[in-house]
């Protein structure tokens, strides 16, 4: 139940018919794991946070710095140097006190994956490397944890749903392999801070579609900053995938 404080602070997303009361409750119940503090994850942990998801984990073993600072929108100027993660997690506790906000400063390994997504009701990959993106989706297909993955490079951007509940749901392994080449780093190809906050943002609005019940389809959005365009490519489940091809779900 919410008090009359709550019912008023999230009254206008309770006005919509595809939130209402039983999808703020959803949210209420849900512990969402955000995996990187940087410019996909502070526009998308402020909305989750402002929109009232029980539990927000966040986990980063970066720190701030000063050039994070025209993306990573979520960030003030006397916080740079402190861990992201921590800075991360005291702004969203400003934002909203409701929020249980808990931060680990780690490189994320699969041990503390597997933990830490068996206890998640969803994750957002908002990290910048193969190797870590891989290691989140084998944790989701283990687990069968609904996963959201974002990514954004100079003027471009990319989102995914990827709903391991589901039988016929392709993992991230499905549409780019299970390698770990290729990583392009902002400090190397530069980034636009709007495009990364697009992309962010679209992250926080797949994740409470997808916790409070709606049905988001697995398909690869992709955003040209150049001309605001999006395309949306149909993702198939790859049934010689090595990561997903085999996996049991619970139940």
């Amino acid at each position: 139940m919410f008090n009359d404080e709550q019912l008023n602070r999230y009254s206008r997303q309770l006005m919509v018919n595809e939130l209402d009361l039983d999808g703020q409750e959803a949210l209420a119940a849900a512990r969402v794991l955000i995996v990187g503090c940087g410019g996909l994850a502070n526009p998308a942990a402020l909305y989750l946070a402002g929109a009232g998801v029980g539990q927000l984990v966040l986990a980063d073993d970066d720190r701030v710095e000063l050039s994070n600072l025209h993306r990573q929108v979520a960030f003030r100027g006397d916080q740079v140097s402190q861990p992201k993660a921590e800075a991360l997690r005291d702004q969203l506790q400003l934002l909203n006190a409701d929020v249980d906000v808990r931060s680990a400063v780690a490189r994320v390994d699969d041990a503390w994956l597997d933990d830490a997504v068996a206890e998640a009701t969803l994750v957002l990959d908002c990290t910048d490397n193969f190797v870590t993106r891989q290691a989140i989706n084998r944790a989701c297909v283990a687990h069968a944890k609904p996963l959201v993955s974002g990514a954004a490079i100079r003027m471009d951007g990319q989102l995914a749903v990827f709903d391991l509940r589901a039988a016929d749901s392709p993992c991230y392994a499905c549409v780019y392999g299970d390698g770990t080449d290729g990583d392009l780093a902002c400090s190397e190809a530069g980034i636009l801070g709007p495009v990364v906050g697009v992309v962010g943002t679209l992250q926080a609005l797949a994740a409470m579609r997808t916790l409070s019940g709606a049905s988001v389809a697995s398909v690869l959005h992709l955003f040209d900053g150049r001309t605001l365009g999006w395309r949306q490519v149909a993702i198939p489940r790859d049934p010689q995938c090595p990561v997903c091809a085999a996996r049991q779900l619970p139940g």
